[in-house]
């Protein structure tokens, strides 16, 4: 009967101390998932202010390279004021000489103020000079060709006249402050009647934009 008292007893302990070790390991193991999901969480939180702090540093570069630039441009621009050749070809005498390249190459697209100035300028009081017609093509027409590279606007006229009056109008095209690229010339006739056509384009660039924006970092 003592004996098996003492074997209950033993088997209680047992069960006891089983009950005992489970409950400290199931503690330890919430306590180690835990433990676990911290540490991701402040990894990850570690390798984002990483990134951020690597967007910030290219932010600040980019900033200081381009203010060191500033000074340099505006070196280059004194040095334009200075020339000659673009001085003598100012269509305003009050403008900077750089504006002599800004109308060179338009911000934007404007086949009025192109065709205005063939008719008005670069086919103009030459003695002896027919328009028989001028065509400044539609930015549809324009996309549409497919010579088409890009920031163009295509155009094409007729005149007619003798040798020296066509020779005069290539002139007036080559000495032009607008970049204009000759794609077609046929010149027609005999003696001093001469018909000349054109197919050419001119050019223009997109102002450019410069701003701050905001960039998430994921």
């Amino acid at each position: 009967m003592q004996a098996k008292m003492t074997a209950i007893r033993k088997r209680t302990q047992i069960e006891n101390s089983n009950r005992t070790m489970f409950v400290w390991i199931a503690g330890v193991s919430v306590v180690f998932g835990f433990a676990l999901v911290a540490s991701i969480f402040l990894v990850q939180m570690i390798t984002f202010n990483e990134r951020v702090l690597q967007e910030k540093n290219n932010t600040v570069n980019t900033l200081a390279l381009n203010n060191n630039n500033i000074s340099e441009l505006e070196s280059q621009i004194r040095v334009l004021d200075t020339n000659q050749s673009l001085i003598g070809i100012k269509s305003n005498p009050d403008d900077q000489a750089i504006q002599v390249i800004l109308d060179a190459l338009p911000s934007d697209r404007n086949e009025l103020a192109l065709g205005a100035s063939l008719q008005n300028v670069l086919l103009a009081n030459i003695d002896g000079l027919t328009l028989e017609s001028l065509q400044v093509n539609s930015k549809e027409d324009t996309l549409a060709s497919e010579s088409n590279s890009g920031n163009e606007i295509a155009f094409s006229f007729t005149v007619i006249g003798n040798q020296e009056v066509l020779k005069k109008v290539l002139t007036n095209l080559e000495k032009s402050i607008r970049t204009i690229d000759v794609i077609y010339m046929n010149v027609e006739g005999s003696g001093d009647q001469l018909t000349m056509t054109i197919q050419a384009k001119a050019f223009y660039e997109p102002t450019r934009v410069v701003k701050l924006e905001d960039k998430t970092v994921k």
